[in-house]
């Protein structure tokens, strides 16, 4: 006859324990799971991919249906001012903002607008939109500055642009260095009379910079040369740089 072991609560309960743990070790893949959790110290960063298996946030993936790949804007922006608007109506105050922006690439290339919107980050986004739908473009000099003096005018609002040499920067004040930067002159000094209101310093800025005329042009009128020597000179830098090209 077998004798019949009786099981104590306390052995049963260990024996559950037990069945657990080892279908557990089973089911659980050993080693490293092929991705590292948010805030992990083995991550280097948050998303990290290290095994190639995990597919990482939205953000980080590259490929697939329109990629997540953004092209560098060569456009730089900068916002010159931000006024709070405020209308009383029979409820209450309605508030907006407007935001005063200028755009450039550096090379000639400047844009400027203004927007409203009932948030910072919209009237922003709404007039940049516009600012690079309206381009300009002006004639610089080989030293980065403007080939003659301009005075522009809008409004109560007069500014006034001078040449430079080298080395001398851009002496000018907030509204007026902000559409000079990005247009890619270095070397200038200007002089803002009257209203100092930044879309008007902005506007007459820009009307000053539409007289610029290109300096070869300005040198003929002058008298200082001659439409042969402009173009002997042209020819001879093709002709150095077609060397360099073949050396």
């Amino acid at each position: 006859m077998e004798e019949k072991v009786i099981e104590t609560p306390e052995v049963k309960e260990e024996k559950v324990a037990s069945s657990i743990e080892n279908n557990s070790s089973k089911t659980r893949p050993t080693g490293n799971p092929g991705y590292e959790p948010h805030g992990s110290k083995a991550a280097g960063r948050p998303g990290d991919r290290k095994f190639g298996d995990h597919k990482g946030r939205p953000s980080e993936r590259r490929g697939g249906r329109g990629g997540f790949r953004r092209d560098e804007d060569e456009y730089q922006d900068r916002v010159v001012s931000i006024n709070r608007i405020s209308r009383t109506e029979s409820g209450g105050k309605h508030i907006r903002f407007d935001a005063l922006v200028v755009v450039g690439d550096q090379k000639g290339h400047y844009g400027f607008a203004m927007a409203k919107s009932g948030e910072v980050p919209d009237a922003i986004k709404k007039a940049l939109t516009k600012a690079k739908k309206h381009l300009n473009k002006i004639a610089l000099d080989r030293n980065g500055t403007i080939a003659h003096d301009v005075v522009g005018k809008f409004a109560a609002t007069t500014v006034v642009l001078k040449p430079a040499p080298a080395g001398t920067g851009i002496v000018a004040g907030g509204s007026v260095r902000a559409i000079v930067e990005l247009a890619g002159v270095k070397n200038l000094v200007s002089k803002v009379y009257g209203s100092r209101a930044a879309i008007n310093v902005i506007r007459a800025t820009h009307a000053a910079l539409s007289q610029l005329k290109e300096y070869n042009r300005v040198m003929v009128l002058r008298g200082l040369k001659t439409p042969e020597e402009i173009k002997a000179s042209k020819s001879h830098v093709k002709e150095a740089k077609s060397k360099e090209g073949v050396k």
